[in-house]
């Protein structure tokens, strides 16, 4: 009887397969749902993939939202707006909603997660700051359940 198990190592290095990706889904993919992205990608330091999509996805994301995540030092630049796909959420381990109710795909297999949080869209500074801080929260405590050995670095919002 032979074994052809000596080639390979006994542990392989981590591949994009063992990173959980979440997607954050909301209506028009301009406020909280780029907030979760941006803040999720910001903590896990590559530990989680996330996503963010619109199921009715705007032409930019608010720029009210875009300045209160660059006064905090995360940047927005490379956020558009994406249609939120049923193939978006089979690749996700979790699929959060932000607003977007029974528009959003159902996808079995995959845990979803509803967070009622204000829409930021159109508000002043300070409404748009406290949603950010709802959605800090939130994040983080994601990240603990996700990713149980990861140090999260402190919040953003200092």
């Amino acid at each position: 009887m032979t074994t052809h198990d000596t080639a390979a190592p006994a542990t392989t290095p981590s591949t994009s397969t063992d990173v959980p990706q979440v997607v954050f889904a909301c209506i028009r993919n301009g406020g909280r749902s780029v907030i979760s992205r941006v803040l999720t990608e910001h903590y896990a330091g590559g530990r989680v993939n996330a996503l963010s999509a619109g199921t009715q996805p705007g032409e930019h994301i608010h720029p009210e939202v875009a300045d209160a995540l660059e006064r905090l030092g995360l940047d927005t630049s490379g956020e558009t707006p994406t249609k939120l796909t049923r193939e978006t959420i089979e690749a996700s381990v979790l699929a959060i909603t932000l607003g977007c109710g029974e528009e959003c795909p159902y996808v079995p297999g995959v845990r979803y997660v509803d967070w009622p949080v204000a829409d930021p869209g159109g508000q002043d500074e300070e409404t748009v700051r406290a949603v950010i801080a709802d959605i800090d929260g939130r994040v983080r405590q994601l990240l603990i359940e996700l990713v149980p050995d990861l140090e999260l670095p402190p919040s953003v919002l200092g």
